[in-house]
């Protein structure tokens, strides 16, 4: 297929989808992991992104955890250009912005709308630095670009594609159902301009004989004029970082195995950070809301959260206060990070705001001699060291408004590097040794802390797991499957690339 030369930035394309988890997110990755394999130089873009798993890039910004395994997947540093906006919801109707990896402030939803075409700019700024360095830029959408109620001053969706001017693919999950009906309707809803820079359809997650799909790819493609570029085969047990929902189908494993339950608040975030206990061979692995659900549990963790004392609020409104004094009292282990490990300690404020109301201060869990204050600027950085108990080596990254005080502080957990070479302790272990706090995440992808967790929680021989490695091994597996459906070299026609 010849593309038409309308395309001013032909060696753009950009991923949209019928709706959320239609597939955008992996098909990024698989594009850049098929074209990075192949030696061109291609970089992820999402001009707009809304979610709770972030990454902190090198340089110590914050973008979408999506873009980082993307950026993984092509070869490449995480970079804050990668995703200029970041929207991370703190409420119902609001949420923390964040603008090229540093927070401008909270908003609500109505108030953003209205103000985003202020950030227009930005991201075009963004996406012209890319195109510069790369081949190739590889952008994915949010969202779908039929959200009628979300057009006026799109930058997320067809608004930026218009805006640079580029080709578009959209892609559609077929086990959802009603694929054609996603693919057609949402082509119906764009407008004749957009409807032109529409240069295929992509058909994701098929299962069985794609013949059968011969008929209806014709009719769609009469109805269009719009081809279907390839149809993706369901790839089972393909693992890939979640860009936000939660992975409820645990595996369980042999009843030998530790059992580790992650309570699931309202506003968790960065739950990537129990990939590497889910897919632990001697780790049974489950997302819990209610206490009853983790009664045969060996280690209990209270993850991040985007809005710390709303959840511990929520989380005493659970009985959750109750069952992990209990858990304890049975020998039980306990690990928080970043907001979880606020929670442990005794009290929490927000003079100014950060998160909720203004001047709001709450009492904690009180299993840890810890207050912890709410201050403008956030903590963003990259970190390494070892773990003081077993000299295991760790790395991990912080994403915290919240500074902590206190007598735990005194049995810290850590030693740190930071990137200008100054090192300092690092988190909180109760003087029984059973609870654990640290602001890091990450930490538990480190092979040898993760293996000295599983020891401190009762494995007497804990197995050694390369999260890192197996991360790269299904990128690849990704891009294998993929690139079955979808040829390197039809991918590259429609980026104008020579092969």
């Amino acid at each position: 297929m010849t593309l038409p030369k309308m395309f001013k930035s032909p060696n753009t394309l950009m991923v949209q989808g019928t709706t959320s988890d239609a597939g955008k997110s992996l098909t990024v990755a698989a594009i850049g992991r098929i074209l990075y394999r192949h030696g061109v130089k291609v970089a992820p873009f999402k001009p707009q992104n809304m979610a709770l798993n972030s990454a902190v890039t090198a340089a110590g910004g914050e973008i979408g955890r999506a873009q980082a395994v993307q950026a993984l997947a092509c070869g490449l540093t995480a970079h804050v250009d990668m995703n200029p906006v970041l929207l991370k919801p703190n409420s119902d109707n609001g949420s923390q912005v964040i603008l090229l990896g540093k927070a401008v402030g909270n908003m609500k939803a109505g108030n953003f709308n209205r103000k985003k075409t202020t950030l227009l700019p930005h991201v075009l700024a963004a996406h012209q630095r890319l195109s510069k360095q790369y081949h190739a830029v590889v952008v994915e959408g949010a969202g779908s670009p039929a959200e009628i109620n979300l057009r006026q001053g799109d930058i997320a969706n067809m608004g930026f594609a218009e805006e640079v001017d580029c080709p578009v693919v959209i892609v559609a999950d077929i086990d959802r159902g009603g694929v054609y009906a996603h693919l057609y309707g949402t082509y119906l809803c764009l407008s004749d301009s957009e409807k032109k820079r529409v240069v295929g359809f992509v058909i994701n997650k098929f299962r069985g004989d794609q013949s059968l799909l011969a008929p209806a790819n014709d009719w769609l493609t009469q109805k269009t004029g719009v081809p279907i570029l390839a149809v993706i085969p369901y790839i089972p047990d393909l693992y890939i970082e979640a860009e936000d929902a939660i992975d409820t189908q645990q595996s369980t494993k042999s009843d030998e195995c530790l059992n580790v339950h992650v309570v699931v608040y309202p506003r968790i975030s960065n739950h990537t950070d129990f990939d590497a206990l889910r897919l632990h061979p001697q780790i049974n692995l489950t997302y819990v809301r209610n206490p009853q659900e983790a009664a045969d549990s060996d280690l209990i963790i209270l993850p991040g959260s985007k809005n710390v004392q709303a959840d511990l609020a929520w989380l005493k409104s659970q009985q959750w206060d109750a069952a992990l004094n209990k858990h304890l009292r049975y020998d039980g282990k306990v690990l928080g990070i970043c907001g979880g490990y606020q929670m442990l300690g005794k009290s929490l404020s927000d003079p100014q705001g950060i998160e909720g109301q203004a001047g709001l201060c709450s009492n904690g869990l009180g299993l840890l001699d810890l207050h912890t204050t709410l201050h403008p600027d956030k903590i963003l950085r990259n970190v390494s060291g070892h773990c003081l108990y077993t000299q295991a080596s760790i790395k991990g990254y912080e994403i915290h408004a919240g500074q902590s005080k206190g007598g735990a502080l005194n049995s810290p957990l850590f030693n740190l590097r930071h990137d200008n070479g100054v090192e300092c302790a690092e988190g909180a272990m109760s003087e029984d040794g059973q609870i654990k706090g640290t602001y890091l995440h990450g930490v538990l992808d480190s092979q040898e802390y993760l293996q000295s967790l599983l020891t401190w929680c009762g494995i007497a021989q804990a197995q050694t797991f390369d999260y890192e490695k197996y991360k790269l091994e299904q990128l690849d597996y990704l891009a294998d499957e993929v690139e079955k459906a979808w040829s390197f070299e039809a991918i590259c026609e429609l980026l104008k690339l020579s092969t």
